[in-house]
């Protein structure tokens, strides 16, 4: 491998998808048969929806580059492509060494085959030879956590085992490119500090790190350079600082766009009218209130849930309150206004955004960044300290230290 030579090279790639119409679709079989009688040769119709257009970057050896961006923007079906999972629709791919993945818990793995044997059928489609990955295997065992039910077939594993078994696999074998999909939540804590640690150790050894993640904190811990896509195109390449700027920024442009209930996913039965927050500057301990107005739908059968979700300004949800877990469920037929009061966890200062989710079987609305307040910069405790003292976590607790 050449230092000249960049690990990924990327120039003009494209991927687009058909996407049918559906309600062009006839309803009926006798419907079907009348359209094909009187065209026989006609196509459904579709629209085509571009992925991704027009991605052109390098990432050189000993990178570790953080994929970052909106839903819908293209992360995931960038890292499909460039792992050969997907094929472009057009553009030039280069990739100068093996690449693993690990994209969904368990891919590459048979839920019928043990641990133990699927170590070995994962190495072998990630590239190994037999002899490489008997040379590995102890450390990939020891670093996964599951040598107790290592002749244990996978399909009895836990999403946990399966994410700890399948990262450990895809880090210790000697592909140059390793792509990551942030398949780590799934571990716990102590794993995921694990695997942080070793992702910077496979960098460090002048191998690449493809990372995709919506954790503003991991990409900041893990990499050294980053890419943000908005809508499928490359906005930016450079520096991680300069990516989360763009990132951080999008969420006010993208909360403008969402106030047109036309533009929300969601399936439209039911949209919510207005957001509105008791208070727009609180202090770090104060109640958040948070009042929805759900519109009527007298054509919709059944009753409905709530769920608010509090984001920090990198985009993490810190707390998600659910109506269903509080017995909150309200009909359809008439309109709502819902009243929602935080007590707990004391947030941090700085700006948040509030999401609102309003559910049946699927969701009727999914308005992203429908309202946001302000945590004034105060001391919610009873004793000065320095910024030490407050720096880590994302919220600050109600405890105290006594004496037994």
């Amino acid at each position: 491998m050449s230092s000249s030579t960049p690990a990924v090279r990327v120039a003009g790639l494209g991927k687009t998808y058909r996407i049918g119409l559906s309600g062009d679709r006839p309803t009926t079989a006798v419907e079907a048969a009348l359209r094909w009688a009187r065209n026989p040769v006609r196509r459904g119709s579709h629209e085509l929806f571009d992925a991704l257009d027009d991605l052109t970057f390098d990432i050189p050896w000993g990178e570790a580059t953080g994929i970052i961006g909106r839903n819908g923007a293209g992360k995931s079906t960038l890292l499909k492509v460039l792992t050969r999972i997907t094929a472009p629709t057009r553009g030039r791919i280069e990739l100068n060494g093996r690449i693993g993945s690990l994209l969904e818990v368990g891919t590459g793995f048979h839920p019928e085959l043990t641990g133990r044997e699927n170590i070995y059928l994962n190495g072998a489609l990630l590239g190994m030879t037999r002899g490489e990955i008997r040379r590995h295997f102890d450390e990939i065992v020891d670093f996964s956590g599951v040598a107790q039910f290592l002749d244990t077939p996978v399909k009895r594993y836990s999403s946990g085992m399966y994410v700890r078994l399948a990262f450990s696999v895809a880090a210790h074998l000697e592909t140059e490119i390793l792509a990551i999909d942030e398949v780590l939540a799934v571990g716990d804590a102590e794993f995921q500090a694990k695997s942080l640690a070793k992702m910077r150790d496979v960098a460090k050894d002048g191998r690449t790190v493809l990372f995709v993640s919506h954790q503003v904190q991991t990409v900041t811990a893990l990499c050294t350079s980053a890419i943000y896509l908005d809508k499928g195109r490359l906005a930016y390449e450079g520096d991680v600082a300069g990516a989360l700027d763009l990132y951080r920024r999008s969420f006010e442009k993208f909360a403008l766009e969402q106030r047109d209930a036309g533009t929300r996913p969601g399936s439209g039965e039911l949209r919510a009218i207005d957001v509105e927050i008791g208070e727009d500057q609180l202090e770090p301990d104060g109640e958040k209130t948070i009042l929805v107005r759900v519109g009527a739908n007298p054509k919709l059968i059944g009753s409905y849930f709530v769920s608010c979700h509090i984001n920090d300004v990198n985009g993490s949800v810190l707390v998600q309150c659910d109506s269903r877990v509080v017995g909150g469920w309200y009909d359809a037929a008439t309109e709502h206004t819902i009243r929602l009061t935080v007590r707990t966890p004391w947030l941090k200062p700085g700006r948040y955004t509030v999401d609102v989710f309003v559910c049946k079987t699927g969701v009727l609305d999914a308005w992203e960044g429908a309202a946001g307040f302000e945590v004034l910069p105060h001391n919610p405790y009873p004793e000065l300290a320095g910024d030490e003292a407050l720096t880590k976590g994302l919220v600050l607790a109600d405890f105290d230290y006594k004496e037994d």
